[in-house]
């Protein structure tokens, strides 16, 4: 797996649309748990995975922070066994938000913590981070 990060309007999707021209894109859909991807995956096809803070913050009222932490790195490594015996390359796009001003709102921090917990998490199982700034990419791991 690798996980490309980076601000908002950073360059990320033209990063990986770049690196992976025939790629599957698909966005988390709210209401799915995130191991629900697998089932688009397409033997030796590329998917990227986008929309991981508006799904953050769709789930982020259903469950305790750990809970749903437990549910994500489960769905995960699923995931990247499911892509494994596949033969396909995943790619997930995050958005960083660690960068400005802390929120006042408690669900506006917690869905901060929240994608920076999942982010650490991404980062765990990928093989390849790419840290995405003014266009620029940049290996982190």
């Amino acid at each position: 797996m690798q996980l490309f990060i980076g601000g908002a309007c950073a360059g990320k999707r033209d990063a990986v649309a770049a690196r992976f021209p025939a790629a599957q894109w698909r966005r988390l859909a709210v209401d799915t748990p995130f191991a629900g991807s697998y089932q688009t995956l397409v033997a030796n096809s590329p998917l990227v995975v986008t929309g991981v803070l508006e799904w953050l913050s769709a789930i982020s009222d259903s469950a305790d922070s750990e809970v749903l932490r437990q549910q994500w790195q489960r769905d995960l490594v699923k995931l990247c066994q499911r892509a494994n015996q596949l033969n396909v390359p995943l790619i997930i796009i995050a958005t960083e938000v660690g960068r400005g001003i802390v929120p006042m709102q408690p669900q506006q921090r917690r869905l901060r913590d929240l994608n920076g917990w999942f982010v650490q998490d991404a980062t765990t199982q990928a093989e390849q981070v790419w840290y995405v700034r003014h266009g620029l990419v940049m290996a982190v791991k």
